[in-house]
């Protein structure tokens, strides 16, 4: 999959601090504490989590004074330490039980009473005589089990008018007045019963609501029961990977084998994988050959491959083999912990949409108060009936429901980066995410991303008068010690040999080429650009660099003295999905582009093969960023790179994306890491972030429309009257669609790109009409003698890619054959290769 531990630099400590906090219910509450944290001096940035119950907060303040802030808001906090995912699902285990103890015992002491106050009362069930014929009876039993029900659940009350007190009303507020008024109200109506001994209960005791009391409690438990549930799910994604951490591991200490806990592996110990093992911590392989599923971390299903060597990464499974691994990463250091960690600090972050519900969440409940008392008001005006007017007062406090707001984006940015850590996709943050699917144009450097990164020598051509062995030489000395990986294909191409002198004074001028002195002469090495500083190339080597690189081939020139020796040119194939992956882009009416440092003539060819819609060449890595700024002005834009000189790119894009198999600076500058090394993963990144910015809206709309709807219906401005009871039931099932809303990003299907002959078709469909034009290609294969060596074998690919009508040329000199691709006579190939110093034959 192209993962590399390089990867885990990404996942180091990161300054943010999380804390977890306690007593929050709803949005207004998350709105309260990032209210009062946020006002601290020396806090740079903080947000609150309602989904997760977290606050984190950019600053360097001691623990204490957050916390202290925290607690003056009326919450509860503590730093959150590196166990606190564990300890946190224990606890929310821990409540779901609390939940369902109060919910079955509401549900045993509103039944009673719900028969008592409407089936006796309303439709004349039957009751014992001595509680039928006895009004105080009546009275006394519905207000033992209504209070039993406030007593259950008294935690709302507690939150609720603790809220209130502090200044900072919340959810559990408004369900603790509506409840606590009915209660009340009804305990005041009925107390006339008590000292004027009414023997007919049907005057006193249809105007009251402790069953309304009772059942705002128990359904508001409900909604609370079925929300946990749900919330429970969306955190499956990082519950799952946290099962998947291998617990023991089989290590070796003197000559023996033992068993140990993973927490006991030490860096520099030797651990042993057998057949069906997980792998307990980062490692390298010392001695054997296996097979190990990296699905884990990369997504993906076939395994790879390991022999002495090879890394091998924690939670991964070893499917075949036997192999000895010296532990290189352990504990929290490791790759899988850092997948992890990525994930629960992208939920702890706020996409921009979010604020539009953090505005309103932050006067919501007041306003709901507010608009309660004015109900009641104008009800009492308007037709003098008390019992009416405080039945819609209730009903307005216990219908609105802040929780559906504060959940809308947390839970859609839980499930999603869930999703995309499952399909080795992590996004860093909610931002990322949002921004992902907002996006109009992909950037994509050229070197690595586009193509495989490892460009090999197809041609070496000197000058007149300059020998092959003089110009190889000299190109392997001034790039023996460069970086680039043109260099590398040089170096590969020097092979064996030894050079006859030394290279003095080496430079490398970034994007441009390399410098040094050799005996005494100066040398130097680069594009046509670069060079011309120094020598100026002949015609006949200006003309072959144009051929060069309408075939999309790399032209290198090189410099002794005040002469240029000739040119060595690389090339680098496309990754195989790259043409798909492009096609894939556009048809969701993304705008391609492809931006790098090479020479206008290689990008334009580059750039038709994989149908890029727009190319940007000859610009500098310093100059890559301003690129980006320009596109920018057109809508969000992703950068995708991989290399040192994609850093500044992938940090000023609105969305960095880095390929998992790159360097360790484009990683740790980008918003978004695919661990593996596929160019399918950013069609992937950007559906999903479309997906979930999509649930994330739905929720937003929803909860925005349900309170619009809601207050004023009950309210009764739509003529509908709605009893306290109907109002709680739909706040409790409010929230708790959000919820389940957000959980259908789990079905996010990750339609990988295969590349088929049907996608050899479509990236064909990329060609000029032109070219698409003619007779049938013919593939012909030729037996050449006298190929000794990789020179060999570019003389003769040249010689066959000059002959006209052939579209492409291979030759290996490993097998002495040679095949091309073209409408061309096969006599004439023949003849091509023989006047190029070779022996040829058509191969049957």
């Amino acid at each position: 999959g192209g993962f590399k531990p390089s990867f885990r630099c990404e996942i180091k400590e990161n300054v943010m601090k999380i804390y977890e906090v306690t007593g929050m219910s709803c949005a207004a509450c998350s709105s309260r504490v990032e209210k009062a944290v946020g006002s601290l001096q020396g806090v740079k940035s903080c947000s609150v989590n309602l989904l997760a119950n977290t606050l984190t907060v950019d600053s360097e303040l001691e623990d204490a004074v957050i916390i202290e802030a925290v607690v003056k808001s009326g919450y509860g906090a503590k730093r959150r330490d590196k166990k606190s995912t564990s300890a946190e699902r224990g606890r929310n285990e821990g409540k779901s039980s609390a939940l369902l103890f109060r919910l079955i015992a509401s549900a045993a002491m509103l039944l009673p009473l719900m028969y008592i106050s409407m089936g006796h009362l309303m439709l004349s069930a039957p009751l014992p005589d001595f509680i039928s014929e006895n009004a105080a009876v009546i009275a006394i039993l519905e207000i033992a089990l209504s209070l039993s029900v406030i007593l259950i659940n008294n935690q709302f009350f507690v939150k609720g008018f603790r809220g209130i007190l502090s200044g900072a009303p919340n959810m559990d507020s408004l369900v603790s007045i509506g409840s606590g008024i009915s209660f009340i109200y009804s305990l005041i109506v009925v107390l006339p019963i008590f000292w004027n001994g009414y023997s007919d209960p049907l005057p006193c005791l249809h105007g009251l609501y402790f069953e309304s009391s009772a059942m705002i409690l128990t359904l508001i438990t409900v909604g609370k029961m079925l929300e946990d549930i749900a919330k429970g799910r969306t955190t499956s994604a990082i519950s799952a990977l946290m099962d998947l951490s291998p617990k023991t591991a089989r290590i070796e200490r003197d000559g023996e084998e033992i068993t140990v806990d993973c927490s006991e592996v030490s860096v520099g110990d030797v651990f042993i994988l057998r057949a069906g093992d997980s792998v307990p911590v980062d490692g390298v392989v010392i001695e054997g050959e296996c097979s190990i599923n990296e699905a884990t971390l990369t997504g993906e299903s076939e395994p790879s491959d390991k022999s002495v060597g090879s890394k091998v990464f924690a939670a991964t499974v070893n499917c075949i083999g036997y192999v000895k691994c010296k532990a290189l990463s352990v504990g929290e250091d490791t790759a899988f912990s850092g997948v992890i960690r990525l994930v629960e600090e992208a939920n702890a972050t706020k996409a921009p949409i979010s604020k539009i519900a953090d505005k309103v969440s932050g006067i919501f409940v007041p306003l709901v108060i507010f608009l309660s008392v004015l109900t009641f008001a104008l009800w009492f005006l308007v037709t003098g009936d008390i019992g009416r007017s405080v039945e819609r007062g209730i009903t307005v406090l216990v219908i609105s429901c802040p929780c559906a707001l504060g959940l809308a984006t947390p839970v859609a940015i839980m499930v999603g980066s869930g999703v995309g850590a499952k399909n080795g996709i992590l996004y860093k943050t909610a931002e990322s995410i949002e921004l992902s699917g907002k996006a109009k144009t992909v950037v994509f450097d050229k070197t690595g991303t586009l193509t495989e990164g490892r460009p090999r020598v197809v041609g070496v051509y000197a000058e007149d008068g300059v020998s092959d062995e003089t110009l190889i030489e000299v190109a392997y000395l001034l790039e023996e010690k460069s970086e680039h990986p043109q260099a590398k294909a040089i170096r590969d191409f020097f092979g064996g040999r030894t050079a006859k002198n030394r290279l003095l004074g080496f430079s490398a001028i970034t994007g441009s080429g390399v410098v040094g002195q050799i005996n005494g002469v100066l040398a130097a090495g680069g594009n046509l650009k670069f060079i011309s500083g120094y020598a100026e190339p002949s015609d006949s080597l200006l003309r072959l660099s144009e051929k060069l690189s309408e075939e999309g081939k790399t032209p290198l020139f090189f410099v002794l003295g005040d002469r240029v020796l000739g040119i060595i040119a690389t090339e680098d194939s496309l990754r195989e999905d790259t043409a798909a992956a492009v096609n894939e882009l556009k048809s969701l009416g993304i705008t391609t582009v492809m931006l790098t440092g090479d020479s206008s003539r290689v990008a334009a060819s580059v750039g038709k093969r994989c149908g890029i819609d727009r190319v940007i060449s000859d610009v500098l890595p310093n100059e890559k960023s301003d690129e980006v700024k320009k596109l920018s002005e057109d809508g969000c834009v992703i950068m995708v790179g991989d290399g040192i000189n994609d850093a500044p790119a992938l940090a000023c894009a609105d969305v960095g994306i880095a390929i998992g198999g790159g360097t360790d600076v484009a990683i740790e500058s980008a918003d978004v890491v695919l661990v593996r090394n596929s160019l399918a993963d950013v069609v992937s990144a950007v559906r999903l972030g479309r997906r979930v910015l999509r649930g994330i809206r739905q929720n937003l709309f929803f909860a925005f429309i349900y309170n619009m709807i809601g207050i004023p219906m009950a309210a009764g401005l739509f003529g509908i009257s709605l009893s306290p009871m109907i109002g709680a039931a739909a706040m409790s099932l409010s929230s708790f669609s959000v919820v389940m809303n957000a959980l259908r990003i789990n079905s996010f299907d990750n339609k990988s790109l295969h590349y088929d002959d049907k996608n050899e078709e479509n990236a064909a469909e990329n060609l000029t009409a032109s070219e698409k034009k003619g007779e049938e290609k013919m593939e012909i294969t030729l037996k050449v003698e006298g190929m000794m060596c990789p020179h060999c074998e570019a003389r003769v690919k040249e010689a066959l890619s000059n002959v006209e009508g052939v579209e492409s040329a291979f030759a290996d000199h490993k097998s002495n054959e040679a095949k091309v691709v073209g409408n061309v006579d096969a006599e004439v190939l023949v003849s091509a290769v023989e006047t190029a110093g070779y022996k040829a034959s058509v191969k049957k």
